[in-house]
């Protein structure tokens, strides 16, 4: 099996159709592959039916009518329910050969679930966790951080060129969640970076909407300065581009894989408390970039 290459004639399967997962599976049938989908909210279905996605009952059916499956859930719990709980991949029995885990997952799970997948069905799992946006999963331009066997890797790195125009192999698996978790610390502690630039500006009197313009170019400049201090700047969040809850549930992900290796890291520390705060103060829907209302308050 590992020499074989997943290429466009590859059944796919697809789980979970959210705000990432919907666009990734358009982008694939796009790029000709056939896909058959499922996602615990049937109405999602809706937002891939015109791409010619084709929709089954159960991830179980899914599984059973695919050579490979993409899943893209919410954590953990999610993952191991589709693959092992009530109409999950378990219960198929047969089907197919690769899982590739887009979720941002613990490396744990990762590393529990995966021989358990190939005890149970035989099959083989890519954790290939991704960054970037509903836009770029659209349109083929997502970051993908996979981890894996370097043979099994490269079978089913076409799939994944088809949605990421940065797609690196970073090592044996459990490689690519701990790279996402790297990742989701950058970005966790830079929305709380930006909020509270946004709020410096204000209480400074400096026009807001000139420092991304002022900065571009310079080594202060950032894809979140131009895109996330600015959407916070124009207070741009509905509809939402990512939820709250998402982003607070990587950053408890970080502050788990940093106890475990032991360091004390004061700033993620702070910019963790903080996203938490805001998250549980009944935001868990809104926009991950409207964390910037924290900073509103003359309370704070």
């Amino acid at each position: 099996m590992a020499e074989q290459i997943f290429g466009k004639q590859t059944r796919l399967g697809f789980i979970g159709l959210g705000i990432m997962g919907a666009p990734i599976a358009s982008r694939l049938r796009d790029c000709g592959y056939e896909v058959t989908v499922w996602n615990l909210e049937p109405e999602r279905f809706e937002e891939v039916k015109e791409s010619g996605a084709t929709w089954v009952d159960s991830p179980a059916e899914v599984w059973s009518n695919s050579d490979v499956v993409l899943v893209c859930v919410l954590g953990d719990d999610a993952i191991e329910s589709v693959c092992f709980g009530e109409n999950g991949f378990a219960s198929a029995g047969t089907g197919a050969k690769v899982l590739i885990d887009l979720s941002t997952t613990s490396p744990d799970a990762t590393l529990k679930l995966s021989p358990r997948l190939k005890d149970e069905l035989g099959a083989e799992w890519v954790d290939a966790p991704m960054s970037g946006g509903p836009q770029p999963a659209r349109e083929g331009g997502l970051t993908v951080m996979a981890g894996g066997d370097d043979a099994l890797y490269k079978t089913v790195e076409p799939i994944l060129r088809d949605i990421g125009s940065n797609v690196t192999h970073m090592g044996a698996l459990g490689s690519g969640q701990k790279t996402k978790i790297l990742n989701q610390a950058i970005v966790g502690a830079n929305y709380i970076l930006m909020a509270e630039l946004l709020a410096i500006c204000k209480a400074a009197g400096v026009d807001p909407d000139l420092l991304p313009v002022c900065l571009k170019g310079g080594l202060a400049d950032s894809q979140i300065l131009q895109r996330i201090y600015t959407q916070m700047s124009a207070e741009d969040f509905d509809p939402p581009r990512s939820y709250a809850r998402q982003v607070n549930k990587d950053l408890k992900s970080v502050a788990h894989f940093v106890e475990e290796l032991g360091l004390d890291l004061p700033l993620l520390d702070i910019s963790i408390s903080q996203y938490r705060r805001y998250t549980e103060a009944g935001n868990e829907m809104q926009d991950g970039a409207s964390v910037s209302r924290l900073y509103q308050s003359k309370e704070n």
